[in-house]
């Protein structure tokens, strides 16, 4: 099996600086499972030597299952989605595999309200009741990750839930959040999938974890900052009519808020990001 997923930075802040310390690949699901799966993933890293990294993530709206192995030993939990940013740090030598789940694809396999792992991480063992440290350490033992997926797609299919309707449904609201730029308030959701906005929210709430609002919210925010990773200082006011909020104060506090730096104090850190990466590369010698 081969990475065939589109590969994307949006939602890892400070992308540039990331892809210094540690590699990060993705593979596709098997079409069985793809209703439920949107991707696996491999991040590893090497930084023996050299002082921690830590990577601040602007996460989606997805619980992630993850088989890690790091300097402290081995874990294999389950991760809802974080309340604000999620912070890893990395440092001596470690790998994880993920599952990422789709939005609703989680809930069949939980069949618990999502809302109760939101900001949560629980081992696997307390959250479906099975132990997988044998597992976990046969798996990351392989070198690559197209050879780790077989394992975890047959753990996944022996826990394969009864057919759900309201998944695909609600993966297709979410994703309409994302593509359709338009969509700025829940109003719209409703009005695209002609269902009542308390109904929505209870879906939400059960199989998601957040508000439809959060997911909305949460997309332009990645917007925002992929935006400004790429092309620096741009205009706050048009960006914040963009990206559908009131006014260019709502936007620079909603945006501090959630990765703790105003838009324009995030451009200044990424340009000295870049700036202390620049000046610590080494420079050819003159012929």
């Amino acid at each position: 099996m081969k990475s065939n997923v589109q590969q994307t930075d949006k939602g890892i802040l400070h992308a540039e600086a990331g892809r210094q310390k540690f590699s990060l690949m993705r593979y596709q699901p098997s079409e069985d499972l793809a209703l439920y799966i949107e991707q696996y993933w491999v991040v590893r890293w090497d930084l023996r030597g050299q002082a921690p990294f830590r990577q601040v993530i602007l996460s989606y709206p997805n619980v992630n299952i993850a088989f890690e192995r790091e300097s402290s030993g081995l874990f294999a939990g389950v991760y809802g989605v974080p309340k604000t940013t999620y912070t890893r740090l990395l440092q001596d030598e470690g790998i994880v595999f993920g599952v990422k789940f789709h939005p609703a694809g989680f809930y069949p396999f939980w069949n618990k309200p999502v809302s109760l792992l939101t900001g949560q991480t629980l081992s696997i063992h307390d959250a479906l009741g099975l132990e997988v440290t044998d597992m976990t350490k046969t798996m990351l033992q392989l070198e690559h990750g197209e050879e780790m997926v077989p394992l975890v797609e047959q753990f996944l299919r022996n826990l394969l839930p009864e057919p759900d309707e309201q998944v695909a449904r609600i993966n297709r609201m979410v994703q309409s959040a994302i593509n359709n730029r338009e969509i700025l308030q829940v109003e719209d959701i409703v009005q695209e999938f002609s269902i009542n906005k308390r109904t929505l929210q209870r879906l939400f709430n059960r199989y998601v974890g957040v508000s439809p609002k959060w997911v909305i919210g949460r997309y332009r925010l990645q917007e925002a900052a992929e935006l400004i990773e790429k092309g620096g200082l741009p205009n706050w006011s048009k960006l914040s009519q963009d990206l559908g909020y009131y006014d260019q104060a709502h936007f620079i506090k909603t945006f501090k808020a959630m990765i703790g730096k105003s838009p324009e104090e995030y451009v200044k850190s990424i340009e000295s990001s870049n700036a202390n990466r620049n000046n610590n590369e080494p420079r050819s010698q003159p012929k």
